[in-house]
């Protein structure tokens, strides 16, 4: 099994922050096991009720159906995936909204220091927006997670949406760039799955393209390639069904991607896998069974992210209500821990492009009610 070994922090395009890995052949390691963090252990729970390592803080940035701040903007419900765009001096932060009918996706505009300057509407009138990706042209791909679900390209500052639907009409969830391939690939949220890239006919339009699926055995771990996919709309057959040898997963869930490689979650099963671009090869970076000595710290896999210092972070949607981070050297903590909002989730992790503020939300907060969003930020002394 191919180790990870990670690069700092490469910045694509003007504004969004990618993060990067060395591929290294020649290294092995298992799938990361339980180990203390890095940070050091989880203090008692702060106002907000949240554990954090000591020297972290955390503050509610919007809270669903209230005002943002004091920008007249009333935050959406259900706050999903997100991602951070540079904007200036400062950042945005913008967050998918899971239901339906309405959807969508809004902004929050924040200057130098962390102060909201703005909060705005990108996406409205659409169905269960899950998660997504940014691109390295400064857009956000927000992914409807429904049958013959599209995909939209919006803009963080506020322009015009456009639906993709060259990228495939399927229960989408997560999309991530690649711009050494020029591809963007995509996980689907059904039982039996696949793992897909699409590719642009002109890398930064995507209008038409191809829309591919991984092919693969059954292992764990093995070479796989890609085949086309003949109708990218899904109707009659669905785009899982129309490829011969298409590797399936379990509930495919949020997705990063670093130099050369892609790490997606498998809700059905509680795992990371590990796409080796390079090298076209897979493997598990992560199980929850194959966790000794127990317990598994990370249960209900949902989204993911990375740091500057190459850690993966990857959120809860169930389990302890908790945001683990998974190291270079393939161990594995908890960083973060929600109390009292058992019957929500954690969504929509991702970090300023300093990598000094993490943002992620609970989607049904202490209600357990779609109206009930919280959306923090949690400052510190990140490793970077």
């Amino acid at each position: 099994m191919k180790r990870r070994n990670f690069l700092r922090a490469a910045v694509v395009g003007t504004g969004v922050t990618v993060f990067g890995n060395r591929f290294t052949p020649a290294a092995l390691a298992d799938p990361a096991q339980n180990a203390p963090s890095p940070y050091g252990p989880l203090q008692a729970a702060d106002a907000n009720g949240i554990q954090l390592p000591a020297g972290f803080t955390s503050r509610v940035v919007a809270r669903s159906g209230q005002q943002v701040a004091n920008t007249g903007y009333t935050w959406h419900h259900a706050p999903d995936g997100g991602a951070v765009f540079a904007d200036g001096s400062g950042w945005i932060y913008v967050s998918n909204s899971e239901i339906e009918p309405g959807g969508g996706a809004s902004a929050v505009k924040f200057d130098a220091n962390g102060n909201i300057t703005s909060a705005y509407r990108i996406l409205s009138n659409t169905r269960r927006n899950c998660a997504g990706g940014a691109t390295p042209w400064n857009k956000w791909l927000s992914c409807e997670e429904v049958d013959l679900g599209f995909v939209y390209e919006t803009d963080p500052w506020g322009g015009a949406a456009v639906q993709r639907p060259a990228m495939g009409r399927f229960k989408h969830e997560a999309a991530a760039a690649d711009p050494v391939r020029k591809a963007i690939y995509l996980t689907e949220d059904v039982s039996n799955g696949c793992f897909y890239r699409f590719v642009p006919t002109v890398w930064g339009d995507l209008s038409a393209g191809t829309l591919q699926v991984l092919k693969a055995g059954t292992a764990t771990s093995g070479s796989f390639t890609w085949g086309t996919v003949p109708d990218p709309d899904g109707s009659p057959t669905a785009t899982r069904d129309q490829v011969s040898g298409a590797k399936r997963f379990n509930g495919g869930e949020g997705l990063h991607y670093a130099n050369d490689t892609a790490w997606f979650t498998t809700k059905g099963d509680n795992r990371v896998w590990q796409i080796n671009l390079a090298s076209s090869t897979y493997e598990l970076a992560y199980d929850d069974k194959l966790v000794n000595p127990g317990p598994a710290p990370l249960t209900g896999v949902d989204n993911i992210t990375g740091s500057t210092f190459g850690d993966l972070y990857v959120a809860e949607d169930g389990g302890n209500m908790e945001i683990c981070m998974i190291t270079p050297d393939d161990k594995i903590s908890v960083f973060l821990r929600i109390n009292g909002q058992s019957s929500s989730e954690v969504a929509g992790p991702a970090f300023t492009p300093a990598g000094n503020r993490l943002y992620f939300s609970s989607q049904r907060g202490t209600s357990g009610s779609s109206s009930g969003g919280i959306t923090y930020e949690v400052t510190g002394p990140f490793r970077t």
